[in-house]
């Protein structure tokens, strides 16, 4: 039986985040294994406000139809103010996993709910680290998270057809 592994792809602008994940959905992949994290989510953009019915969340303001069209697609959503790193949208599985690290946040290491959440999906402190600092920077992450297999077709397709900054496999610890 293969471990579970987590490929995390980072990308400078909303529109490259979007094409990975229309990539992913066009190569057949479980889109309830894909997350995404952007801090596009800033004030002078006229946000008006969000909510969340069931696993579906809308925004208003400039990037509110990428952010619809993402949470249409993929599984949970959520808006997360991180210390440190700053206001977060999130779509897909990583929601659970962040809210199943906030209560273990503390004891893991000081990592914020953000790095307990990827740790839970495998992601080493180093790495956790370099993406929340890209996401600081204004980048977003593509996370897709399964077997060793698929994570390995899911790493290939974000590095040979997107327009990715970096793409990284982690493998959970036995």
């Amino acid at each position: 039986m293969s471990k579970p592994r987590t490929c995390v792809a980072t990308y400078k602008s909303h529109h490259a985040a979007d094409e990975a994940v229309k990539k992913l959905q066009h190569a057949g992949f479980d889109m309830t294994k894909i997350s995404v994290v952007g801090n596009d989510y800033h004030t002078e953009e006229h946000v008006v406000g969000y909510y969340n019915t069931g696993d579906r969340m809308k925004a208003w303001g400039k990037v509110g139809a990428f952010w619809g069209g993402l949470w249409g697609l993929l599984l949970g959503s959520a808006f997360f103010v991180i210390p440190g790193v700053g206001p977060l949208v999130i779509a897909g599985p990583l929601v659970a996993s962040i809210a199943g690290g906030l209560e273990g946040a503390a004891v893991m290491g000081g990592l914020s709910a953000l790095g307990a959440g990827l740790s839970g999906m495998g992601v080493p402190k180093d790495s956790i680290v370099r993406y929340e600092n890209s996401l600081s920077a204004g980048e977003f992450l593509v996370l897709f998270n399964g077997s060793e297999e698929n994570v390995a077709k899911a790493s290939k397709t974000l590095m040979e057809e997107t327009e990715h900054s970096s793409v990284d496999t982690h493998q959970d610890s036995p």
